[in-house]
């Protein structure tokens, strides 16, 4: 069965993007089944505060009648000097089209796209790296 992704309008992502995200699904499982929800996480084993890495990113699509939907991507990271944490640097929200960033809140929808574009290009550059490893849950 093929894995149809809807862009939403005014947050559109590259099909490089698209194509990281339905490969990860067809590699994962040999099938969504019934599922309503699947979770992509792509994670860089060696990613640490001390060293440094890939950031962790998770993607979220749920199931809309024949297709799937985008509902967010977000891009952790370290921060904090002397126990760092494990937290949002940046979310995208397709049900609200809006990009958050850790340092400054809500983008506006010009600078949001801005930062969503920057981020999925070198997400997708990363990712053909090969540093990633990828695991998919449904519910």
């Amino acid at each position: 069965m093929a894995i149809k992704i809807e862009q939403v309008a005014g947050l559109n992502v590259p099909e490089s993007f698209i194509d990281v995200i339905v490969n990860a699904i067809t590699e994962g499982r040999d099938s969504v089944g019934v599922a309503k929800a699947i979770i992509i996480n792509f994670r860089d084993p060696d990613y640490s505060p001390e060293v440094g890495g890939f950031h962790p990113v998770e993607v979220r699509l749920e199931k809309q009648a024949t297709s799937w939907q985008l509902v967010y991507i977000t891009d952790f990271s370290y921060q904090g000097r002397f126990e760092p944490e494990l937290i949002k640097e940046i979310d995208v929200c397709f049900s609200i089209k809006q990009v958050y960033h850790f340092l400054t809140g809500w983008l506006n929808a010009r600078e949001g796209k801005e930062l969503l574009s920057l981020f999925i290009t070198n997400f997708v550059d990363y990712f053909n790296t090969g540093c990633y490893q990828v695991t998919v849950t449904t519910e």
